[in-house]
Order: structure tokens, then C-alpha cells, then sequence
């Protein structure tokens, strides 16, 4: 029984690594250009900041400075996996307790049910983490495929070194290291059928 619950320990932390690495990960949503192997172009956009890179090995990222100018969707998400990561330490501290192998906790019975509050807050923490994934995807799929969404046309010129981005995705603020330009007349209405 007791490889039992160090493999269910074990699963339960990588788990909870995966969720705080995703979580903090900038490739929720992955842009790229390349008209050439010279000229290729990638935007990655995450929960906390917009990063944006191309061949020659210029990269540059811009957090999030305030919550007001992120969308719902992406606040939604924040949110979701903020509660997920709470809850996997949480259910991480409950199944190291719950342990019979530990000293801690108290009698078996005791530990029964600390064991079983660790499943159930895993098992939450599973549903929080799915549900802001899901809703990330939803969007950018419904994005992808809408063909009135007009921002996915717009081209940013970054004022870095000797990159210029045409991205399908919405940057919001026109300040600082982008500028809104013109879309190009090779993204019309057809471009992307």
C-alpha cells in the first residue's frame, strides 16, 4: 500500500510542477511568419506578457503592466490557473500528510480522510486548470476560423532591430515598441482559405 500512495505522491507533484510550468509559461499562443528562413517572424503571447522574436535572434518580451487593458478571457484564465496552482499545493501538503508512511497527521483513520481531502483538492485543482486551458483554446480556435475577425489582419511593426511582425493576434496599447500599421493587401477576406 505504501508504493501505492509514493506513486500517487509522485504523480500528484509532477502534476502540480506542470501546472505552475504552464502557468507561467509565454507559448499559450504561438504566431509565426515566414516568408524565409531570414525573415521569420514568432510572437508568443501567455498569461503575463507578450514575447516577440525573429531569426536573427533579436527577442523581446512586455508583461502585462496592468489588468485593465487584458481581455476577459485571458483574466478569466489567470484566474483559473492561479486557483489550480493554490489548490495543487494544497492537495500536495494534504497527500504528504495523508501518507501512512508519515508521522504526521495523526491515526490511520485520521490519515483516511486527510488521504481523501488530497484527492478531492487534486481532483479540483484538475477541473480549474482544464477550464482555463479549455477556454484559452475556445478562443483562439473561434479567432482562427471567424472570418469577420478583423485584428487577425493587422500588421505591427516592431521598433526593434530589423524586425518587422505581421501577426494574426490582437496586441492591445499602441504604445511603446509597437506601432499599428496598415494591413498589407495580400490579407484579404481569401488570404487564409
Amino acid at each position: 500500500m505504501s508504493r501505492a500512495q509514493i506513486s500517487a505522491l509522485v504523480f500528484g507533484v509532477g502534476g502540480f510542477g506542470a501546472l505552475v510550468a504552464a502557468t507561467a509559461s509565454n507559448e499559450w499562443k504561438v504566431t509565426t511568419r515566414a516568408s524565409s528562413v531570414i525573415t521569420a517572424t514568432w510572437v508568443y503571447q501567455g498569461l503575463w506578457m507578450n514575447c516577440a522574436g525573429n531569426a536573427l535572434g533579436s527577442f523581446h518580451c512586455r508583461p502585462h503592466f496592468t489588468i485593465f487593458k487584458v481581455e476577459g478571457y485571458i483574466q478569466a484564465c489567470r484566474g483559473l490557473m492561479i486557483a489550480a496552482v493554490s489548490l495543487g499545493f494544497f492537495g500536495s501538503i494534504f497527500a504528504l500528510f495523508g501518507m501512512k508512511c508519515t508521522k504526521v497527521g495523526g491515526s490511520d483513520k485520521a490519515k483516511a480522510k486527510i488521504a481523501c481531502l488530497a484527492g478531492i483538492v487534486f481532483i479540483l485543482s484538475g477541473l480549474c486548470s482544464m477550464t482555463g486551458c479549455s477556454l484559452y483554446a475556445n478562443k483562439i480556435t473561434t479567432e482562427f476560423f471567424d472570418p469577420h475577425y478583423v485584428e487577425q489582419k493587422m500588421g505591427y511593426t516592431y521598433n526593434g532591430a530589423t524586425s518587422v511582425m505581421s501577426s494574426r493576434t490582437k496586441y492591445h496599447g499602441g504604445e511603446g515598441d509597437f506601432k499599428i500599421t496598415n494591413p498589407s493587401k495580400q490579407f484579404d477576406k481569401n488570404a487564409y482559405v
